[in-house]
């Protein structure tokens, strides 16, 4: 079993747009509304594939009672902690190119009481799990070393643990030493200081967080597919998507693919490059499906410690942190 945990989870409203013009007045071409937040996407992906997986999340108000209700046609076990302040909404733009623009609120704080009761119930749902995940931004006023402590509440509990997340909350995650960091090129720059311009350096820099403590290191690379650096080697995958049409929760399928494919090794990242892929040419925060995949046209290539795989192919920013 996998459990992820969200502490900021959202309802995220997606509104489809012909072109985003500033100061117009736009036409919706279609609004899809999803359970939204990484944790709880990764679960979404991996209750799909049918794995068995729980999502622990804090749920208040009419926002959280409807996260908890959409959640329930996709089959999704929701362990929820009440919480007295209202779960957050997310606005997402989404143009017929594909580009994406995204409004996130912060999250209402949550209580100190809040916050153990959270980390109390994940400990005692992970005594049965193979991975936790702890993912997404935290809320606002959380301390910033709260996912650390997560990560030890759920190794204690005798799983393996995954970190995806930014900031300061990820840089304090990583002293608690995670089995795996899967951050995108905007997260690995500014946790390292460094901006990676090419793969030999994404690599080199993901060696780095690695040498630090971390376990291995998946780096999402947006349309150029995924690095995955482990304990022996490193790997590069990349596929095309025929159709970008929402970039949202496409980090979050990847890491979810790479789970399901075992969470090690060069065909646990082919498996993610190919859930990445296949989210993306679906609308909003919609989550791939077995039968949306297209493994068979991922590459994957081993890379040197010299970063020999073509080193002086460009790489871009991708943020999509919920």
């Amino acid at each position: 079993m996998i459990v992820t945990v969200t502490p900021n989870p959202s309802l995220d409203r997606s509104v489809l747009l012909d072109r985003l013009a500033r100061g117009e007045v736009h036409r919706a071409g279609g609004v899809h509304v999803d359970p939204g937040g990484k944790g709880v996407n990764v679960a979404r992906v991996l209750t799909a594939a049918e794995h068995s997986a729980v999502a622990v999340l804090p749920t208040g108000g009419v926002e959280g009672s409807s996260l908890a209700e959409l959640l329930a046609p996709e089959a999704v076990s929701v362990v929820e902690v009440p919480v007295e302040a209202a779960t957050r909404s997310n606005l997402t733009l989404v143009e017929a190119d594909g580009t994406t623009t995204k409004i996130n609120e912060p999250g209402n704080a949550l209580t100190t009481g809040e916050l153990e009761a959270l980390r109390t119930r994940l400990g005692e749902v992970a005594t049965r799990a193979r991975w936790v995940v702890a993912s997404g931004s935290l809320p606002h006023g959380c301390p910033d070393d709260y996912y650390a402590g997560l990560v030890r509440t759920a190794r204690a509990a005798g799983a393996k643990v995954a970190v995806d997340s930014s900031g300061a909350a990820l840089a304090e995650a990583c002293v608690a030493g995670p089995d795996l960091l899967a951050p995108n090129l905007a997260e690995l720059t500014e946790l390292t200081g460094h901006r990676p311009e090419n793969l030999a350096e994404v690599a080199a820099t993901a060696r780095a967080v690695r040498s630090e403590g971390t376990g291995s290191v998946l780096v999402t690379l947006g349309e150029h597919g995924a690095l995955l650096v482990g304990d022996e080697s490193a790997w590069f995958g990349t596929s095309n998507a025929r159709r970008v049409r929402s970039t949202v929760g496409a980090g979050d399928a990847a890491l979810a693919g790479y789970l399901l494919a075992g969470g090690d090794g060069p065909e646990a990242l082919r498996s993610a490059v190919a859930y990445g892929s296949a989210a993306v040419e679906l609308p909003g925060s919609r989550m791939p499906t077995p039968k949306d995949l297209r493994i068979e046209q991922v590459r994957i290539t081993e890379i040197d410690e010299s970063g020999r795989l073509d080193p002086h192919v460009a790489v871009t920013e991708s943020k999509n942190e919920q």
